[in-house]
């Protein structure tokens, strides 16, 4: 009897370590994004500092442990054999869920994750239990659930989301208000006090309260419990001293002595609360294997009242996911994705956005006008005029020949999101309370940014959609997780032959999620359009020029192909196929045009002129696109319709002119990759015959009009194809065109 449950003890304890790679690559948002984000130290120190929070936190996350056994069911009311089946649902279902958001780049909460899932495989084997039964009804689930303990979590989480929100625009707003963006030059006393208080907080919330519940706090129990006022007095007095000597004597930036501390704090904390997320489960699953082994009775009829008990967690197999922890940090690619979209979120200044507008966001941000108009209204103009000049960012003035690139946010910003969010789970995880870290972090960061007048009128609308659609996929994880958990658990339930097929799946889909992520970023192009202050010559305008005719060129070519040789044989499927990467295209030229502000605003002095040439090329190949699009959207309407094909002369002659095209577009690909300008004239001679095609063929049709065509649609759709195709040339015609005149122009300049 013992031989299934040993193998699946196996397969849990595989799946933490997998739980802990997916969860890490999520969280790490939590903890690096204010240091990252604001540059206040190399990225390699960053990750040391992280790296002994999280082995800290791990040691101190013992008491969040019994969420895992008792805080969601209770386990008195259910059999060993079916704690172990909820184990394994919950373990299996939360690698699947956590891998598919950190493939999108979007933080989500391993807390929600966990909770839900617990909960929805509990109710779907409670459930089970009570259809087998002939004395118990549906009214009968609630003895099976830890429903206060369950609602107390759930209510925590969402209560946590508003507050972190509010806290932490009102501490950024007074903060911005006494700093203001000229930092360096506050006095030295407001620095020292401001570094009194945030290591202070960081002081008793984390290294006190986040110790209570370990095996640790026994030791200092004594000294702490009933003194809170005077050790937290104590520290600020100490460590404003500190902070004043760091500052007068050492010339150390307090502020970013805050940012490394915090970063460590808020590392700890996650560590400390989210640990159970990811092996909570494992654990729990242990323990119960030990007691079922000691009592000699069969798996589907010992109860499982035991983990009601506290039991001592074992540290060595703590610090054994510290450091799974700690590796994961360091070498997870998704991790990246999803630490770039809450920097996104929050920066400063003004770029390209990953989120699109919607109607709520619209609505949102027309209510936050109206409601700052209003709140202006009972200010004194003195006043409004005062604070306005603390959040004037100020301008940086670089030498030529230098290259910077802005933090996302400041030193300011950074320190109160690491205080604000430490503070807060430090706070919970001394109630025993698994708050999600991914709420408190994120929901702190927007409150600041929002505060920090990061979202003016050009990206507001663009950000609170970003806001409502990480929210919006929040409350999509607890319904995900509780749907998918309560199926799985359903199934193996049904058969424990379920078990290695769910595994295998597991395996597969992280498999097929890897090879997909990693395609996905080779075939992206990075186009980071950030507020920038590098400066750009004429030489490096014409490479950037070069290099996205000639990506163009060659993708086009390859998308013109495509349609006509699907259109030949009505492959629905390949067209379809085509149309996704015709939008992909244009979006990413799309993308070009919105970064020309930042584009012309870096160039250097002797390059201004070069402006015109770039929005001119970038105009072109937006007609290229367009041209493209228009042609693959067509096309795909008409086989998608079941019109008839078209006719074999009208086919041969789209083969025809595909292949004048695909040799002039062969030709500029070739010549803008190897930057050989001096054959553009060449290119060039290559129109004519062509563009005679395209006048023949359109003839041609209007003659078979009249004798033997007989399809509106087919005329139609091939008249479409042909004139589309002649500004498609027409528009690449003037691209080399306004490229030959432009590199000749520039050529006599340098010589």
């Amino acid at each position: 009897m013992g031989d299934p449950y040993i193998l699946m003890l196996v397969a849990l304890a595989a799946l933490a370590i997998l739980d802990l790679v997916v969860g890490v690559s999520n969280d790490a948002v939590n903890f690096l994004n204010s240091a990252i984000g604001s540059k206040a130290i190399p990225i390699k120190t960053i990750m040391i500092i992280a790296s002994v929070g999280v082995f800290f936190g791990a040691v101190s996350s013992s008491g969040m442990m019994e969420v895992a056994r008792k805080g969601i069911f209770n386990p008195n009311m259910f059999m060993f054999e079916e704690i172990m089946y909820i184990f394994m649902a919950v373990m299996i279902t939360d690698i699947l869920l956590l891998d598919i958001f950190n493939s999108l780049g979007m933080p989500t909460s391993t807390t929600v994750s966990i909770v839900f899932e617990l909960l929805g495989a509990s109710v779907a084997i409670a459930l089970i239990k009570i259809s087998a039964s002939d004395t118990q009804s549906v009214a009968d689930i609630w003895s099976y659930i830890n429903d206060k303990k369950a609602i107390e979590i759930i209510l925590g989480i969402v209560i946590s989301v508003i507050v972190a929100f509010t806290v932490g625009a009102i501490v950024q707003y007074f903060s911005r208000v006494i700093y203001s963006f000229d930092f360096e030059k506050r006095p030295i006393y407001i620095n020292a006090l401001f570094g009194g208080f945030a290591i202070s907080a960081i002081t008793y919330f984390i290294i006190i309260k986040g110790l209570k519940g370990t095996p640790f706090y026994v030791n200092i129990k004594g000294l702490i419990e009933g003194n809170s006022a005077l050790i937290i007095a104590g520290s600020f007095i100490v460590w404003s001293l500190i902070s004043y000597g760091l500052i007068k004597f050492l010339k150390i930036n307090i502020l970013t002595a805050i940012v490394a501390i915090g970063t460590f704090s808020l590392a700890m904390a996650f560590a400390g609360n989210d640990l159970v997320n990811f092996i909570g489960v494992p654990i729990a699953a242990l323990n119960s294997y030990e007691a079922w082994q000691a009592s000699g009775v069969d798996a589907n009829q010992f109860s499982m009242g035991v983990l009601a008990k506290k039991v001592p967690s074992n540290t060595i197999l703590l610090l054994v996911a510290g450091a799974i922890m700690v590796i994961t940090l360091w070498t997870s690619k998704k991790a990246k994705a999803v630490i770039e979209t809450g920097i996104n979120l929050s920066r400063q200044g003004d770029g390209h956005e990953k989120f699109k507008p919607n109607n709520a966001s619209r609505v949102v941000v027309r209510l936050a006008m109206i409601a700052n108009k209003g709140f202006n209204a009972l200010l004194p103009l003195k006043t409004q005029q005062y604070i306005n000049s603390k959040f004037e960012k100020p301008v940086i003035k670089l030498p030529k020949d230098k290259t910077y690139e802005l933090p996302a946010f400041d030193l300011v910003r950074a320190s109160v999101n690491l205080i604000m969010a430490s503070i807060l789970i430090a706070i919970a995880t001394s109630m025993k309370l698994p708050l999600s870290t991914t709420y408190v972090t994120f929901m702190v960061a927007m409150g600041t940014s929002l505060a920090d007048r990061a979202w003016g009128r050009e990206s507001a609308v663009y950000r609170v959609a970003g806001v409502l659609n990480v929210i919006g996929g929040w409350f999509l994880t607890a319904i995900i997780a509780f749907t998918a958990a309560g199926i799985v658990a359903t199934l193996i339930q049904w058969h424990q032959a379920m078990i290695p097929v769910l595994l295998l799946l597991v395996i597969f889909m992280l498999v097929r999620s890897t090879l997909q992520y990693s395609k996905k970023a080779k075939e992206e192009k990075n186009q980071e359009f950030i507020e920038r202050a590098e400066l750009i010559s004429i030489n490096e305008v014409i490479d950037e020029s070069a290099e996205h005719i000639a990506n163009v060129a060659d993708r086009a070519n390859k998308l013109y192909s495509n349609v006509v040789t699907d259109l030949a044989t009505h492959d629905l499927n390949k067209l379809k196929k085509t149309e996704k990467h015709v939008t992909k295209l244009h979006d990413e030229i799309e993308s070009l045009k919105n970064g020309v502000f930042y584009f012309i605003r870096s160039l250097d002095d002797t390059s201004v002129e070069a402006s015109k040439f770039y929005i001119l090329i970038l105009g072109y190949l937006q007609d290229v696109t367009q041209s493209i699009s228009y042609i693959s959207k067509i096309t795909y309407n008409h086989v998608n319709n079941n019109h008839k094909n078209l006719k074999k002369s009208q086919l041969k002659d789209l083969s025809s002119i595909n292949d004048k095209l695909t040799g002039l577009l062969d030709k500029v690909s070739v010549t803008f990759q190897n930057k050989s300008f001096d054959n553009l004239n060449e290119v060039l001679n290559g129109k004519a015959e062509l563009l005679n095609d395209l006048t023949s063929s359109i003839e041609k049709q209007v003659e078979r009009i009249r004798t033997v065509e007989t399809s509106p649609k087919n005329t139609t759709l091939y008249f479409s194809i042909l004139l589309e195709t002649q500004d498609l040339v027409s528009a690449l015609i003037s691209l080399l065109e306004s490229c030959n005149e432009f590199y000749i122009s520039s050529k006599s300049l340098n010589a």
